[in-house]
């Protein structure tokens, strides 16, 4: 059997049914075996980046792992992004490089490079991946292979990447020959602390509050946490990558926390007396930078899959638990442990999101709403399990701060690297994952023309993904920052500053696209403006004007307090008073 043959059938068999990559010299016999293999298929993206950050929607999608390919030197180099990007996120992706023919490859020669696009790429990934290995004997193909996906999987999810050498993708195999990679079992435990500890602490809590994170986002987890919500009344309040991990039409649930947080989120979270946090790194852009404030009365239960993430972190009173949520889950429900808040408690927090969400913040504070509009618009047209996608920049924060996810829908986005021209490739994969679902694309105009390639895949094979760009012809968070601290000075933001936006009608149209302009008119009348979405493949709002994301917390504040700043007397009123 040929090497490229066991590669292909091997993907199949881990439930991979769609791997995307971009065509190249030294992929030829994989692409080839990929193309002859019935039940799993190869889409070309146009781009490698595309490719490695669809895999990553694929891999969510399926709520499995993912698969990109590309070509040796500048094919694997444009695919580093996405793979960063999985490693930050933690993102379950096998990337496979093609190399130079053994023989032609330099190893320790001190030369620069001996085959034609030669590229050291394994050692280039190496920080941004969970494994990455060359392999240059056929011989070791099944252990990499299996050893590779094992390690994507297994703990705190993330890429992994091989990088197979020309000849071995042509040369001759007997599989059942091949020695196997014996996968060792992975043991949750609890380190620092007794679980009893544990359940004194929560049971004595009266005002307490979970805080959900990227750890969260499994089907499994998203499961057991709807059924943790219904047997404890506990308010709830997630980061950006926790979004969409569990109903969040549940009655305590206050909303997103962090540097661009709801204003009534990092309110509460000030205010309790216990925080269980649920696979979440709890970084800086969730606890603010003055970290000796945040939660300083009150207890923190720290759960992650990831020991390195608990023992390094830099605040110090936490209780650590080194196991998935899913495990930790579980073993609530098995030893019987409640949760006791308080009914005043329990009032508060529905006083305080009925007074400081989203929509108040909204009508109170911002100067140009025009954006805050578009997303409040988009909110009276998504239905149950629907899904949306975000960019980077004002456009991910306008859409995490104001969409109302309703039930079953999901909310992707990119945190721990965040590139610009996620959006669209993301939503390729996860249709191509689950195409019964609508995808909302949501873009800015940088990010939609950084990713504009992906509009080839889209069109090629007609996804039904809507892709709605936020078009302030600005790179508008960057702009927020100038306006702040630079004067005004607008380099390389605003066209006076030498940034253009190209006409996006035409692009959208080049791709035989249905193409659709949103005035502010067709933002009031909820069904011409879901006739209009419904009638088009790319829709751009036009938004005038300095744009802002509000609220914003400031570097030396702490998380309750975030521009715009609130009256000294209201902070007062907002104290909750046990």
């Amino acid at each position: 059997m040929k090497s490229s043959d066991y590669i292909a059938t091997f993907l199949r068999d881990q439930g991979i049914g769609t791997v995307f990559g971009y065509m190249g010299g030294m992929i030829t016999h994989l692409a080839d075996s990929l193309d002859k293999c019935q039940g799993i298929q190869f889409i070309q993206t146009y781009h490698e980046q595309t490719a490695s950050m669809a895999a990553e929607g694929y891999a969510i999608g399926s709520d499995g792992i993912g698969c990109a390919i590309s070509t040796s030197g500048p094919g694997a180099t444009n695919m580093i992004t996405g793979i960063a990007d999985a490693y930050f996120d933690s993102v379950p992706v096998l990337y496979i490089t093609g190399q130079v023919n053994s023989y032609e490859y330099k190893y320790d020669k001190p030369i620069r490079q001996q085959g034609f696009q030669e590229t050291n790429v394994v050692n280039i990934v190496k920080p941004i991946t969970k494994y990455a290995v060359l392999v240059d004997d056929a011989q070791n193909l099944r252990y990499e292979l299996e050893k590779a996906v094992y390690i994507a999987k297994e703990g705190r999810k993330g890429p992994v990447l091989l990088d197979i050498t020309m000849d071995v993708q042509r040369t001759d195999i007997v599989p059942e020959k091949l020695r196997g990679y014996d996968a060792r079992s992975c043991k949750n435990n609890s380190d620092d602390v007794g679980l009893e500890a544990l359940w004194n602490v929560i049971e004595k809590a009266k005002s307490p509050i979970v805080l959900l994170g990227g750890g969260c986002q499994t089907k499994e987890t998203s499961q057991l946490l709807n059924n943790f919500f219904s047997a404890n009344q506990i308010p709830v309040v997630t980061s950006l990558m926790g979004r969409g991990a569990m109903d969040e039409t549940y009655e305590y649930y206050i909303g997103m926390v962090g540097s661009y947080g709801n204003r009534c989120a990092n309110i509460t979270i000030s205010q309790a007396d216990l925080l269980l946090v649920l696979g979440s790194r709890l970084d800086t852009r969730q606890t603010g930078a003055k970290i000796d404030s945040f939660l300083k009365e009150g207890h923190i239960i720290h759960v992650d899959i990831d020991e390195n993430e608990l023992m390094h972190h830099r605040i110090e009173n936490q209780l650590h638990v080194r196991m998935t949520v899913a495990d930790f889950l579980k073993i609530i429900k098995s030893n019987h442990i409640s949760f006791h808040p308080s009914l005043k408690w329990l009032d508060y927090v529905v006083r305080i999101k009925e007074q400081y969400n989203q929509n108040r913040e909204i009508d109170r504070f911002v100067e140009n709403k025009a954006p805050y509009r578009f997303i409040q618009a988009l909110n009276q047209i998504m239905e149950e399990g629907d899904i949306v996608t975000t960019d980077v920049g004002q456009n991910q924060m306008w859409a995490a701060q104001t969409i109302n996810l309703k039930k079953g829908m999901k909310f992707i986005t990119s945190g721990g690297l965040a590139p610009m021209g996620y959006s669209m490739p993301a939503a390729i994969g996860l249709n191509f994952a689950d195409a019964t679902h609508k995808i909302y694309c949501i873009c800015g105009d940088g990010g939609f023309h950084m990713s504009s390639q992906s509009l080839g895949v889209i069109a090629q094979y007609h996804l039904p993904i809507k892709i709605m760009v936020m078009n302030n012809t600005s790179l508008g968070m960057i702009t927020q920052f100038q306006h702040l601290y630079f004067e005004n000075r607008m380099v390389g933001t605003t066209r006076d500053g030498g940034y253009v936006v190209p006409n996006l009608e035409y692009m959208a149209k080049a791709y035989g696209l249905r193409y659709a302009r949103i005035l502010s008119d067709d933002l009031q009348d909820n069904s011409r403006f879901k006739g209009i979405v419904e009638n088009s493949d790319v829709v751009e709002y036009f938004i005038e004007g300095l744009t802002t994301v509000c609220p914003k917390l400031e570097y030396n504040q702490p998380i309750e307090n975030p521009l715009p700043f609130l009256p000294e007397s209201e902070r007062e009123k907002i104290l909750f008073k046990s």
